[in-house]
């Protein structure tokens, strides 16, 4: 049996889509080859790798994608976790399934709260890719 593809898409590719990328990966990479990229790629946010890292997944090797680098693919599922991304999104030909899911900006909080926001939006992540693979997914 082979793998269905997903393809989760964020702005920046720097910390949302890098998170669910892990973690679909570790939950159910059997299941799933997982990628992810951004409408605006612009690296990979420290804080992501440490709160994942706090978790035991190792994300310090993924590196931001662009979008564009996979037109063209045929994905099962597209998954976008930014209204951003949801409104940019380019059509992928023949993709089984388009989802999005709004995560917050873990970037975007004030410093002195900012890694305590990637932790929660990290948590959020992960308890909705339960949703998703208890729905039948």
């Amino acid at each position: 049996m082979s793998k269905k593809r997903v393809l989760i898409l964020c702005t920046g590719n720097s910390a949302r889509s890098q998170m669910a990328e892990g973690i679909l990966r570790r939950i159910a990479g059997e299941r799933f080859e997982v990628l992810s990229a951004g409408t605006k790629p612009v690296g990979l946010n420290p804080n992501a790798v440490t709160a994942m890292k706090e978790i035991g997944i190792d994300i310090s090797g993924h590196r931001s994608k662009s979008v564009d680098e996979f037109a063209g693919q045929q994905f099962d599922y597209v998954i976008t976790v930014c209204d951003n991304a949801k409104e940019s999104c380019p059509i992928f030909p023949g993709a089984g399934q388009r989802l999005h899911q709004s995560f917050e900006d873990p970037a975007a909080a004030p410093a002195d709260i900012q890694f305590a926001n990637f932790e929660k939006v990290r948590d959020q992540i992960a308890a909705w890719l339960e949703q998703f693979l208890r729905n039948g997914s």
